[in-house]
């Protein structure tokens, strides 16, 4: 029998080659023995690994899409939004206003950090219309104090980003929590913005949030008429609850911890109105699915329910089912909204109800058990400016994010099902039919 070494190397089959014993040609197929031998360069590997994986990690969106961009002590944050329909009246000024809400330094019960938070469009808009090109924005960081962070950059803060970006990484930027900051999410508000205009001016669709619980103080839900709630009401105090008695005690939650060094967390409520139906799509893409992914993703939070969320548990079915009635315009409506206006992942036409939990500040004034990037346990204190409770701030960051969701899925629900005519006796058109008076000067 021929040495073991013999052999004979057939074509290249996974990557590698099959190399059989010459002897083994006669035996049964029971005994014929394989060895594949890879023979895929380390370094073509590699190349082939970055190719396949794609883990960025910030930008959302299939045809509104949103990239994020910045640092919090870096030079200045902002975003790209590609995808954005042309012929859309634009301007800094749809976006500043959105950007005051959620700007540092706005009130007592927010970091004293200051910033204005002025935006400039660079691209995408020409002569006040939007041009169908990407349009960047950039916001520059005008107060930034690297040098408070001096200390993290040898210690970890604990419940932060540092150590994970380290273990990510193997690098990160010290100077305020860099990508991890909440300052990230300017570039969400300003793009947010433009989501929520489009929404507004072609659907008619509004989004709303405000406070609805500061750490022990909880709003009643049944306090608030989604219905009616407006702008106004929740602006009208600094912690952003559309109830005056319960703002006073959230402020005041708010402001015990802070002069203590401490934080609380809490929770906002964001609703939809005039949501078109027909938005979302199953299994995967589920429109609850693509706004808690959105939710989730925001610096800080912890937990979302929608529509009945967790309470839903305790119902039974003929409790919980929200049973259906043709209105009096003849539409089918549900009496009751307990499944948050999304069934099956797909939105009814219901007002959509859901709430975001956020926790805690990360970052507080008092010292704290950690552990250094060298591996040694020690105490930090840190300095620097921080919010004692982010949910107040938290309020148009969450409006935006609902935004970029909704857009997108306009767009995919016009591209799959509303291309061509649609079925009268089943289906609405994606946006209402507006009387001349009623129709926007720049879709004309």
């Amino acid at each position: 029998m021929a040495s073991p070494s013999t052999r004979l190397s057939s074509k290249p089959f996974l990557g590698g080659s099959i190399s059989l014993d010459p002897n083994l040609r006669s035996l049964s197929s029971a005994y014929l023995q394989v060895s594949l031998r890879p023979r895929i360069h380390k370094n073509l590997l590699l190349k082939s690994l970055v190719t396949e994986i794609s883990a960025a990690g910030s930008t959302y969106g299939n045809h509104f899409r949103v990239t994020t961009y910045g640092e919090s002590h870096g030079g200045g944050v902002g975003c790209v939004i590609d995808g954005c329909p042309p012929r859309i009246p634009l301007s800094e000024s749809d976006m500043q206003v959105d950007l005051d809400r959620r700007r540092p330094g706005q009130s007592k019960i927010t970091t004293p950090r200051k910033e204005t938070d002025t935006c400039k469009i660079f691209s995408g808009v020409s002569e006040g219309l939007t041009t169908g090109t990407p349009i960047h924005v950039f916001v520059p960081n005008t107060d930034q104090r690297g040098h408070d962070y001096s200390e993290i950059s040898l210690a970890y803060r604990p419940s932060h980003a540092d150590a994970t970006y380290d273990m990510k990484y193997g690098v990160r930027s010290v100077q305020g929590g860099g990508r991890s900051s909440a300052r990230e999410t300017v570039g969400r508000v300003a793009s947010g913005a433009v989501a929520k205009k489009i929404l507004k001016d072609l659907a008619g669709t509004e989004i709303l949030a405000y406070v609805s619980q500061v750490h022990k103080v909880v709003l009643p839900e049944d306090l608030i008429d989604n219905e009616n709630v407006t702008l106004d009401q929740i602006e009208s105090n600094i912690v952003r609850c559309p109830d005056p008695e319960y703002a006073e005690k959230m402020i005041a939650a708010i402001e015990a911890v802070r002069v203590r060094g401490d934080s609380v967390g809490g929770v906002v409520t964001c609703i939809v109105r005039n949501c078109p139906r027909g938005l979302g799509s199953p299994v995967f893409d589920k429109l609850e699915a693509e706004l808690a992914k959105a939710a989730m993703s925001l610096p800080a939070t912890k937990g979302f329910q929608f529509g009945s969320g967790f309470a839903g548990t305790f119902l039974t079915g003929s409790e919980h089912n929200d049973e259906f009635y043709i209105d009096e315009h003849g539409r089918t409506r549900t009496r009751t909204n307990r499944s948050g206006g999304i069934q099956g992942g797909i939105s009814n036409g219901e007002i959509i109800n859901m709430r975001i939990a956020f926790k805690p500040t990360s970052t507080i004034g008092k010292k704290q058990n950690t552990v250094t990037r060298d591996k040694k346990e020690t105490k930090l204190t840190v300095g620097g400016r921080h919010d004692p409770c982010v949910v107040p701030r938290a309020v148009p960051v969450v409006e935006a994010m609902v935004g970029l969701v909704l857009v997108d899925q306009l767009m995919v629900q016009y591209a799959q099902c509303n291309l061509f005519p649609v079925n009268s006796d089943l289906q609405e058109p994606l946006l209402p039919v507006l009387q001349p008076e009623e129709v926007p000067s720049w879709m004309i």
